[in-house]
């Protein structure tokens, strides 16, 4: 076949030869199924790769609500046990009509333990979330075994009574204190707010009503 001797013009396309019609028909075929291609499939392609990555994260969140769904009684169980916890962490700290008392006991048990006072100093009640935090600046002097007995005899008393910021340091001998030892610390106690201020729990049992 001699492609020169055809005439090209589309309105002889009758009179083409055969093989002539079919490589114009599969060039026809090649252009239409690349265009299909390139205005539709390729779409489709990236919305599908996007279905997939978003199978996988539903899959992956199934999981994990599976995981915490099956593991649910165990969360209330801890939840009870901190809940618990916190209520008689609540009992243990003092009123405010019992703060005086408490600073007056935090003071005897120095005392009672052989410490002499050099300060103490109440400072201003820190606002937490539902309780408030006491700080007291003391300075005291004695042997390290009184500092030890002093400090258990705090972790002792009926409440909350934490030690902070501990700092301890001999004194010259020439000051008349063999073994003696001067402590600075940070005591703290801690105040639950005012019965109109209400806990984590009682917040959070209101909130599933």
């Amino acid at each position: 076949m001699n492609l020169s001797e055809i005439n090209w013009d589309i309105n002889a396309s009758g009179t083409w030869p055969l093989p002539a019609k079919a490589l114009v028909i599969a060039i026809v075929c090649l252009i239409v199924a690349g265009l299909g291609f390139y205005l539709d499939t390729i779409g489709q392609l990236d919305e599908l790769t996007t279905l997939e990555t978003k199978e996988v994260d539903l899959k992956k969140e199934f999981e994990d609500k599976q995981k915490k769904s099956a593991n649910l009684q165990d969360y209330r169980d801890q939840l009870a046990q901190i809940e618990t916890s916190l209520a008689i962490m609540l009992k243990q700290m003092p009123t405010e009509e019992e703060v005086a008392s408490l600073l007056i006991d935090i003071s005897q048990t120095g005392l009672a333990s052989g410490l002499e006072f050099r300060l103490f100093q109440p400072g201003a009640p820190i606002v937490k979330d539902f309780y408030s935090e006491l700080p007291i600046s003391i300075q005291v002097i004695g042997k390290y075994e009184e500092l030890s007995l002093f400090v258990s005899g705090l972790a002792a008393l009926p409440r909350i009574v934490t030690v902070h910021d501990v700092k301890i340091a001999p004194i010259d001998k020439d000051k008349g204190k063999e073994d003696a030892m001067t402590m600075d610390a940070i005591v703290k106690t801690y105040n639950e707010k005012s019965s109109g201020t209400a806990n984590p729990s009682d917040k959070r049992k209101r909130g599933g009503q």
